[in-house]
């Protein structure tokens, strides 16, 4: 863990040095590969430290490539808030492509922070952050090219402990084998709380090794330790229980959750990205949690409680960070943005604020039922008049009251029947093909519903060149969501069902022609499937194939079913189950699943009791407007929702120049 092993008088002791830069080594490297700026390093507001002058180091990985990985929200705020503690040490690594890979084999190059260009294997911890589970081949790559032994239980005290964090360790069972722990949740005050007990067993000279700091940080009830809990099974392969193994140790790990957005204003220094990157803007988080209730939607359901950064707050954020990256767009981000309770107040603010300037605002998520003119007259006040996408997810009222999206047709023609007529030329829908209980029928109406949108548009703007593309994805039953019993909709039955709807979309010319279709087959969300839902058993199956070439499995270019088909049959029936038992099954009230003892702070009863409800095709409200409906989690993890109307608003900052975000620091809010 970044340290010699020196033998003295008085025993062994861990005494630190300083760990030298792989870039002498890697720079020959870098003509021989493509987008090769990815690997160097040297952003805007990038930190490097004093290796000597700190006693924990984190290296913080986003599991994709550069492109991907640099601007995500979550590993951007943990890099600054761990920089800003004295004697702690954050630097950054991402998934190198393979042309990167096959060199740093040949030349014994390691991985490597993009920061000082360190060895990844000499920080004391290795923080991975997954939101989805197809990075998880990436893993295995970084851990081999760090030198870092695949497996937990193989790793002695010389290499960094591995946490897992992000959407998908909310089912960490299929990684068990490859990571030391996993973090629930929020991670702003978790890291802290990992380094001081990190930083207290390396003061008091690392008593008891790699085991005894597993278990300080298991017994906290935060962390989850998979190596400390025994997972037994029943004849027919379901898991009869998860039991700790270990005395310190926790029956079950709850999850995190950082209240009081105002006291987390990160990231103030957003880092600017040195190569194209998939979002070129600031963003500024404003608000985290969703009541909406969307059945099939895991974000809504583990990010409970609402928790609203206040308008001052924001305004603070949107200032400093374009002071500090000089970007001339600024996404207002959350799960359903438009829902913030004074979205009205924020964006006209904001737009007063920076009218005459530069500077552009987007919401890149919005429900059609929270959305409306005036909020996209402000949105698109600087001239920056983009199309409009909102997301019905079901094409027919029956589902959609299945999956609990409460958003009718006529509310979505209305909304761009409204927007057609005050200029704009394009709406993106999206949809989910494979809901539960979803019939060829419901996936038709997708294209009646498109072609509405066209008529509707074309009557409202009093033109032909009207767009509408509809954008669909397969659906992916999740954990700690009501639809966590389902069975899965297999490949075959996606794909027709998509052949159908193309048909149904170039049916009318007149129509069809206005209407662009975009959709992945069923193949890559079987997989997805596969991982969301799987118990330890699957961890084979995921080394298999990284084995096998397996890399990047997130990008349609480098993700082979066959590859993942073949693995599944060869490593899961010795164990008694299969592909179909992890995905096309539908479970038991009753069944143990791998994540029961992870505690996201929703009942399972209150799961159940809304799965039931779907399938009688029964809507939920909005708790945050109605009275509480006992989902769990405030009780459960001692929060509450944090939620407006305040009644402030947004002072005009001055002077403003024009070409310009902003001249003067200063901030005052009404």
């Amino acid at each position: 863990m970044g340290g010699d092993v020196v033998l003295g008088a008085g025993g062994t002791t861990l005494v630190d040095v300083s760990v030298q830069s792989v870039f002498a080594q890697l720079e020959p490297l870098l003509p021989q590969v493509s987008k090769p700026v990815q690997y160097v390093g040297g952003e805007l507001n990038a930190t490097t430290k004093d290796w000597e002058a700190t006693c924990v180091r984190w290296c913080l990985m986003y599991p994709d490539a550069y492109e991907v990985g640099l601007p995500n929200q979550g590993v951007m705020i943990l890099y600054e808030i761990l920089n800003e503690q004295q004697d702690v040490l954050a630097e950054r690594t991402y998934a190198v492509w393979p042309d990167m890979e096959a060199l740093m084999r040949e030349h014994d190059v390691p991985q490597f922070t993009v920061d000082a260009h360190r060895p990844v294997g000499d920080f004391d911890l290795f923080g991975v952050s997954f939101s989805t589970e197809l990075g998880y081949t990436n893993l295995l790559t970084a851990l081999d090219l760090a030198k870092i032994p695949l497996h937990a239980a193989d790793r002695t005290d010389e290499h960094p402990i591995v946490v897992s964090g992000g959407h998908a360790a909310f089912n960490p069972e299929p990684i068990s084998d490859f990571i030391d722990c996993a973090v629930l949740g929020d991670g702003e005050e978790a890291v802290l709380e990992i380094t001081d007990i990190v930083r207290k067993w390396k003061n008091e000279g690392s008593p008891g090794g790699r085991r005894e700091i597993l278990l300080r940080l298991a017994e906290t009830g935060g962390v989850y330790v998979p190596q400390l809990y025994d997972v037994e099974y029943l004849p027919d392969g379901r898991i009869q229980r998860v039991v700790p193994n270990a005395d310190r140790v926790p029956y079950r790990v709850f999850k995190r959750t950082t209240m009081d957005l105002d006291e987390w204003p990160y990231p103030k220094q957003p880092l600017v990205p040195l190569a194209e990157s998939v979002h070129e803007r600031m963003s500024v988080e404003i608000f985290r949690g969703c009541t909406r209730g969307c059945r099939f939607c895991q974000a809504g359901m583990i990010t409970r409680p609402v928790r609203e950064r206040s308008i001052e707050g924001i305004g603070a954020m949107v200032e400093k960070g374009l002071a500090a990256t000089g970007f001339e767009e600024v996404g207002l981000l959350s799960l359903s943005s438009a829902d913030h309770s004074e979205i009205a107040e924020v964006t006209k603010g904001l737009a007063d604020r920076y009218e005459g300037t530069n500077t552009g605002l987007s919401l890149p998520s919005t429900r059609v039922d929270a959305f409306n003119i005036d909020l996209a007259n402000e949105l698109s006040r600087n001239g920056r008049r983009s199309g409009l996408t909102f997301a019905p997810e079901g094409g027919s009222e029956r589902l959609r009251r299945v999956i609990n999206k409460m958003v009718s047709e006529e509310d979505l023609i209305r909304t761009v029947s409204a927007a057609f007529s005050n200029g704009w030329r394009q709406v993106k829908l999206y949809f989910m093909c494979g809901l539960p209980t979803e019939t060829d029928d419901d996936v038709l109406q997708i294209a009646e519903m498109a072609k509405n949108v066209i008529r509707a548009g074309r009557e409202a703007s009093g033109r032909k060149d009207i767009r509408c593309t509809i954008s669909i994805g397969g659906f992916v039953p999740k954990p700690h969501t009501p639809f966590q019993w389902a069975a899965q909709c297999d490949p075959d039955t996606v794909d027709s069902r998509l052949r159908k709807l193309r048909e149904a979309v170039n049916s009318d010319r007149k129509l069809g022609r206005n209407i662009g279709m975009r959709y992945h087959d069923g193949k890559p969300s079987l997989i997805e499937g596969l991982l969301s839902r799987g118990d330890r058993r699957v961890g084979r199956v995921i080394e298999r194939v990284w084995r096998e070439g397996g890399r990047f499995d997130g990008w349609s270019e480098h993700f082979s079913y066959q590859r993942w088909i073949d693995a599944a049959g060869a490593e899961l029936p010795p164990l008694g189950v299969d592909l179909d038992w992890f995905t096309t099954r539908e479970r038991e009230e009753n069944e143990v699943l791998p994540w029961d003892h992870l505690d996201s702070g929703l009942d399972k009863e209150w799961l159940w009791s809304d799965w039931q409800d779907a399938l009688d095709e029964h809507e939920q409200d909005d708790c945050r407007w109605t009275p509480c409906f006992d989902c769990g989690v405030c009780p459960a993890m001692n929060t509450d929702i944090q939620v407006g109307p305040t009644g402030r608003k947004l002072l005009p900052i001055s002077p403003v120049g024009k070409g310009s975000p902003v001249s003067n620091p200063a901030f005052s809010g009404g």
